[in-house]
């Protein structure tokens, strides 16, 4: 009873959290809006009042701000959840999209895309994007899983992320290939921007098909939060409780290519939010899946939220890459996580 209170309460805390966070996000920027009058311009767009705000604040809070801010929100819940499933399925620590090469295969199927010359604007832009990378991601991970995978089907953790490694770089210099040989300077610094990560370019079309797709796998995924809690005691624990093992893998793992494939298309290569948030969430409340995957998205939310927010604050008159942003705090924070668990350990 206690440690469903205390879930419960760090739940309301960490949704509250994102709240503030989408708000300041709402305000902050090279024109600072306050915040009464950021939150007025969408409840009288929402028509729940009738506010009065400026033709500016309204076209840079409604059209630019908060699509932006909704992206943010959406693609680091997808990762984050995403991260924690690939965690538990693989009983990997280190499992997460971007270092299992699943990033990065989405990444070339959405390059290819670009350089392929498909426009990538409007909800037919939203589709291929998405396609192509949610193909690039699904081939990626088979790639791994055929590099990793035991005869009788386990998936070594050591062995699990250095095939991940190995994908991610011949991903890497597949990008590369396509846009040197196939494209021209324009698609060059297109796909430049987009590999370094930033939700900038996030439009209302895009932000609506991010959280539609992310609010649907966390319900999805949350549905198999008991399965996950069974194959946290291994696979052949999991058989004896009746599981389905083999299906429940590869829907799962599918889901989750299907989800960081969407994230990937609209915010580029984004990594340590899969992989530290969950770290994170574990250390707060445990391995219980039922509380562990929603709190991971909401959490996942908000780092990509507050990183995204810093991104275009950090430099006067200039955005710093949202990937590098993640990168510079994600390091450290999971160097530590590393540090705390070898001290646990001994």
């Amino acid at each position: 009873m206690r440690s469903q209170s205390l879930s419960a309460v760090m739940t309301l805390a960490a949704v509250l959290t994102l709240v503030a966070a989408m708000v300041h996000a709402l305000t902050a920027g090279p024109v600072a809006i306050p915040a009464q009058d950021a939150l007025a311009t969408v409840a009288r767009r929402m028509h729940i009042g009738d506010f009065d705000v400026t033709v500016l604040t309204d076209q840079i809070v409604w059209q630019l701000r908060l699509p932006r801010v909704l992206g943010a929100a959406a693609v680091g819940a997808a990762l984050a959840i995403s991260g924690a499933v690939l965690q538990s399925l693989t009983r990997n620590d280190l499992a997460d999209p971007y270092l299992l090469g699943i990033s990065g295969g989405g990444g070339v199927g959405a390059v290819a895309v670009i350089v392929l010359g498909f426009p990538v604007a409007g909800i037919l832009g939203t589709a291929a994007l998405a396609i192509g990378a949610f193909v690039g991601a699904l081939g990626a991970l088979a790639l791994v899983l055929a590099l990793s995978a035991t005869r009788e089907g386990d998936l070594p953790p050591a062995r699990t992320v250095l095939a991940g490694v190995a994908v991610g770089l011949a991903c890497s210099s597949a990008v590369s290939f396509m846009v040197t040989v196939l494209g021209d300077r324009n698609t060059a610094n297109q796909v430049l921007h987009w590999t370094l990560g930033s939700v900038a370019g996030v439009r209302w079309s895009s932000a609506v098909f991010l959280v539609v797709v992310a609010v649907l796998a966390t319900v999805v995924l949350i549905g198999f939060a008991r399965t996950l809690d069974a194959f946290a005691f291994g696979e052949n624990t999991a058989r004896t409780l009746g599981i389905h093992v083999e299906r429940v893998r590869w829907t799962l793992l599918g889901l989750t290519a299907l989800v960081t494939a969407c994230a990937v298309a609209y915010a580029g290569l984004i990594g340590f939010v899969g992989l530290v948030v969950p770290h994170v969430v574990r250390l707060l409340i445990g391995p219980a899946h039922g509380v562990l995957l929603p709190l991971s998205a909401i959490l996942g939310a908000t780092a990509l939220v507050g990183a995204d927010t810093l991104s275009r604050t950090l430099v006067e008159s200039q955005e710093v890459p949202l990937g590098v942003v993640t990168g510079l705090v994600g390091a450290p924070v999971f160097a530590l996580l590393l540090h705390r668990e070898r001290r646990r350990l001994g």
